[in-house]
């Protein structure tokens, strides 16, 4: 999963970047408002965290900019604790849910969970496919033989993001823009090295190439 994360603290901006990417997102971080909405606009994000207190422009001027493009992209807005106005006007420009400064990295999980798993349906600590059960908060998956297999975090997003979309093609560019953070290389060949890593963890059966179109994850393994 990729997520946004619009917040211009110094110091918040970057623990949290760096808590998300331990759970397992990639992670996009950008520091003001028009950066922030130029984001949303050109890439494909799963999830925003979005500040509403930014420098340029608006966290609130951001989001509806976005509505009124129908940019429908799942939003958390960010606000001061006791500010219930920003958090009304946040809502009614269209944002998903919020949360209140000062807040625990965990109640922020808790909520993108939430969120994920209303929009998909699939997201959830434990996700079954096909025999596979992928365990997101350990980062690892149990194979039909019951043997727990550890994976790398890029390993992991791709599996995840599999998994969440079992019997669909999915694109190296769509495998790219999901599983790496915007300034990571997203060269095709490197998706298919760790393709081939996640292969022979899971069993080359599962992940199925689909020459000139991109991979598919098959329900029950062949």
């Amino acid at each position: 999963m990729r997520l946004l994360l619009v917040e211009d603290d110094p110091r918040l901006g970057p623990r949290l970047k760096h808590d998300l990417s331990n759970a397992g997102f990639a992670v996009d971080l950008v520091t003001n408002g028009i950066d922030a909405e130029f984001q949303g606009i050109e890439d494909p994000y799963d999830l925003v965290i979005l500040d509403l207190g930014l420098p340029q422009r608006s966290g609130l001027e951001v989001l509806r900019n976005w509505r009124k493009q129908n940019i429908k992209l799942l939003v958390i807005i960010v606000t001061a604790r006791d500010d219930w106005s920003d958090r009304v006007e946040g809502l009614k420009a269209g944002a998903d849910d919020y949360i209140g400064k000062p807040f625990h990295t965990e109640e922020l999980l808790a909520r993108i969970d939430a969120l994920l798993r209303r929009s998909q349906d699939r997201v959830e600590q434990h996700i079954n496919v096909a025999g596979l059960t992928l365990d997101q908060e350990q980062q690892q998956v149990t194979l039909s033989s019951g043997i727990n297999v550890p994976l790398s975090g890029i390993e992991f997003r791709l599996l995840r993001y599999f998994m969440i979309r079992p019997g669909k093609i999915l694109s190296q560019t769509q495998l790219g823009e999901h599983i790496y953070e915007g300034d990571s290389d997203h060269e095709s060949n490197v998706v298919e090295v760790h393709i081939s890593h996640l292969r022979q963890k899971i069993g080359k059966d599962y992940i199925k190439t689909r020459r000139g179109q991109g991979y598919l994850f098959t329900e029950a393994a062949q």
